[in-house]
């Protein structure tokens, strides 16, 4: 079988930039591009083939076409394809979310959980994300603050740089900042629960929803040392 040449789903969003369509070259007529998922089996953002015999299918199709044995000669556990990988091109800041975990997906969304992992590819000077909450907290206070409008009181916001890996496991509060190119390795999911989103409103003028009761549900409250920067040896 022939190696096979994928074209990614582009994303428009309200804090999406213009890198990926001026600087990398993907073709799009959308305003902008937020995301390009490049490797995906995912419903909501598919990667399509671009060459050889399956020219046009997802890459999905081509799985099912093939069966597993294009997934390796280890898979007998993998029902699904297991991960997205995305870059993602934040010119503005995102809203504050979480993911689920794999069982709660499951059970409540039909779907995977997401645990994802970050790396910084350029970033502007000062550029900053959420990791997590700054103090130790109990569920019935971060609802409050949500409802209230003082979540971010509670954030733990840390400055990046390019080639720092940040590992987001499900429950973990986050949220990318302004300025900021990354590539995104994650579970083969898209359940995000919103907390804030600085109250913002789309271009029909409406306010994202937030998902105050799921969140609460399944968010980490524990403060964790966020050091991103490179480990060992250069």
């Amino acid at each position: 079988m022939d190696i096979l040449l994928l074209e990614p789903t582009l994303k428009e969003t309200i804090w999406g930039g213009r890198k990926l369509i001026e600087d990398y070259g993907f073709e799009t007529s959308l305003a902008n591009a937020a995301e390009a998922w490049l490797l995906s089996c995912h419903k909501d953002g598919p990667s399509f083939v671009t060459n050889g015999e399956y020219k046009g299918k997802t890459l999905q199709e081509v799985i099912d076409i093939r069966g597993r044995e294009i997934l390796g000669t280890n898979n007998a556990d993998i029902n699904d394809f297991p991960i997205l990988i995305k870059i993602i091109d934040a010119c503005d800041k995102l809203s504050v979310q979480v993911h689920p975990g794999d069982e709660y997906a499951r059970a409540v969304e039909n779907e995977n959980g997401k645990t994802e992992a970050w790396f910084v590819l350029d970033c502007e000077e000062g550029a900053e994300l959420i990791y997590g909450v700054n103090r130790d907290m109990e569920r019935a206070e971060f609802a409050a603050k949500i409802e209230d409008g003082s979540l971010m009181e509670v954030m733990n916001c840390v400055k990046v740089n390019p080639g720092d890996v940040i590992f987001i496991p499900s429950g973990m509060l986050h949220a990318i900042g302004a300025g900021i190119l990354l590539a995104e390795v994650q579970q083969s999911s898209n359940t995000t629960y919103r907390v804030f989103d600085y109250n913002r409103k789309d271009k029909f003028g409406n306010t994202r929803e937030l998902h105050v009761k799921k969140a609460t549900d399944v968010v980490n409250l524990r403060f964790n040392e966020a050091d991103f920067s490179p480990k060992g040896e250069k």
